[in-house]
């Protein structure tokens, strides 16, 4: 049987991978905030599965996906103020 913890871990990894997969079907831009959030969402997942079994390497990367997405869905989120052209 499937622990939560794995549940979650799996969950995390679909949605990793069908942010992946739409990003190369061009049916998701990759400044989009969907591309954002799904990898975002699927890294926390991922994080919190390996609360259960830790690995150090797999924490680094998950960690770093999540705020490397979190970044990239600020962006999308708030729109940069340019100066006007002179």
């Amino acid at each position: 049987m499937i622990s939560l913890f794995d549940a979650i871990g799996i969950l995390g990894v679909g949605l990793t991978l069908i942010a992946y997969l739409l990003l190369q079907a061009e049916r998701l831009e990759p400044r989009s905030r969907a591309y954002s959030a799904l990898n975002l969402f699927g890294s926390v997942a991922i994080l919190a599965s390996l609360a259960f079994d830790f690995n150090l390497s797999a924490v680094l990367m998950e960690g770093c996906w999540a705020v490397i997405s979190l970044y990239g869905l600020a962006k999308a989120l708030l729109p940069l103020r340019r100066a006007p052209p002179v």
